[in-house]
């Protein structure tokens, strides 16, 4: 057993009786000046043991060959009709996917971007057109030829007026015109105008007549519409509201389409009876019209990560387009490339990542509008590249992803194109990645620093008090003549 004086023979502090010890004003100072020295640098300390250092490193892209990038987009096309506007992605590897309808949404919108009605739905203008046979043998026009000054009178006069909206040069105006014209005649024969007075079938020629063709947003040739007046007559904007006819274009069709408008009409008073009503399969070929002629697309769509093409354009199996008055200017309300990041990690994270977060929105908000100053057959393009930013934090000698996020760069430009002008967004991923590490301080070193915080302002503090009472000891002796 150890005997207490052994044990106390091993004590690192030894203590010195207080009566042999001489206390100073000068050393009570240099006390407090050490505290506080001691505070200020443990709170120094204790701030650098909470910041999280960082290092940044360029590594090849880590990602799974299996895995897809998302691209979500809100895009707001002032003059692209939401009948025709399509949705279509390529890329290197030979996948094309045409008009995307699954995860997109189309709204139209006025001049102005404000949504002018509910979402449309573009399965009836996608769908399969029935133009029966080819007939080669010539018909007499059974359709009334429509023009601008006399096109509002005649469709206040009849209950319907039922137009063909089509361009001479057009292949599926062609097409239409001899099934059109029959139709219109038996419809003539049936339905008098000067007698019965409920239909009226007609068609507008649009390079003749561009001004009507616009006001009521032609786009594509050619375009079936029924113009409706009596209880179903409103203002919207100063036109009257009306309806897109997107149904098989043979003759039979085209008859049954109008026999079954006319039917519930009464033909004398030419008010619509409140029993009567189209066949369900006649009501799904029927759409209301476009008020207005832009449309905001938003969605998102899954890619692969090489390279391809994000494109935006008009399309239809059964209608042309003229290149020439086709303005593809839009404005990006929103583009971003990888899943969305929730907006209060992205503001922690850039509390001690400033250069974080700054580029994965490059062209959110910004227009590209072609006021015709460059001429017909605008393409805009944008190309796009991508790197992938991904944070890791090092706890417990483990690493955890805290964040990943797409950032890219944007270049744009203005092409004349002998096709149909698009708006293209060209993306490229980069095969390199920033990997941002985040270091975080150990406990141990932390305490490490503050025992070195400690007993060195201790110490420091201990040899300037011994030095400064030495000295003012020599200064005493000296005072008094003694010789040293």
């Amino acid at each position: 057993m150890v005997s207490p004086t052994k044990l106390k023979s091993v004590d690192f502090y030894r203590k010195i009786p207080r009566d042999l010890t001489e206390a100073s004003f000068s050393g009570a100072g240099l006390s407090i000046v050490a505290a506080l020295v001691m505070m200020l640098l443990f709170g120094m300390e204790l701030s650098s043991y909470l910041e999280v250092t960082t290092t940044t490193a360029v590594v090849v892209d880590m990602s799974s060959d299996g895995d897809f990038l998302r691209i979500d987009f809100n895009i707001s096309f002032p003059a692209l009709s939401c009948e025709f506007a399509s949705l279509d992605v390529s890329d290197a590897l030979g996948t094309n996917r045409l008009n995307i309808t699954k995860t997109v949404r189309k709204f139209p919108i006025d001049p102005h971007l404000k949504t002018t009605g509910g979402e449309f739905h573009s399965g009836l203008a996608s769908h399969h057109i029935n133009h029966g046979e080819e007939i080669k043998q010539e018909f007499p026009d059974g359709a009334i030829q429509l023009t601008n000054g006399g096109f509002e009178s005649l469709s206040h006069h009849f209950p319907l007026l039922i137009v063909n909206f089509n361009a001479p040069w057009c292949y599926w105006s062609n097409r239409l015109k001899p099934s059109w014209e029959k139709a219109a005649t038996i419809i003539k024969q049936r339905y008098d105008p000067d007698t019965d007075g409920r239909v009226l079938l007609g068609s507008v020629d649009c390079t003749e007549e561009p001004a009507l063709c616009r006001r009521n947003h032609i786009q594509g040739y050619p375009s079936i519409r029924i113009f409706r007046k009596g209880s179903e007559l409103k203002e919207d904007h100063g036109h009257h509201e009306h309806e897109s006819y997107y149904g098989d274009r043979d003759t039979e069709s085209i008859v049954k389409m109008v026999d079954e408008l006319v039917v519930p009409i009464h033909p004398e008073t030419h008010k619509l009876a409140l029993d009567w009503g189209v066949s369900n399969d006649t009501a799904k070929l029927l759409k209301k019209a476009p008020v207005t002629g832009g449309c905001r697309v938003e969605g998102y769509v899954r890619v692969k990560k090489v390279p391809g093409n994000l494109v935006i354009s008009a399309h239809s199996g059964a209608h042309s387009f003229d290149s020439s008055q086709m303005n593809m200017s839009h404005v990006v309300t929103h583009l971003s490339f990888g899943r969305m990041i929730d907006p209060r990690l992205l503001t922690d994270m850039k509390r001690s990542l400033p250069y974080l977060g700054q580029s994965h929105d490059r062209l959110d908000e910004k227009a590209f509008i072609n006021q015709h100053e460059f001429g017909a057959n605008v393409t805009i393009e944008h190309y796009l590249q991508i790197v992938k930013t991904e944070v890791i934090t090092r706890r417990y000698g483990q690493e955890h992803s805290l964040i990943e996020e797409h950032e890219y760069t944007a270049h744009s430009s203005i092409t004349q194109t002998y096709y149909l002008p698009v708006a293209k967004f060209h993306f490229e991923l980069s095969p390199m990645q920033i990997l941002i590490t985040e270091n975080p301080k150990s406990l141990s070193h932390f305490i490490t620093n503050l025992c070195a915080i400690i007993g060195g302002v201790f110490t420091v503090a201990g040899i300037i008090d011994s030095i400064f009472h030495n000295t003012i000891r020599l200064i005493k002796k000296v005072e008094l003549g003694k010789n040293i």
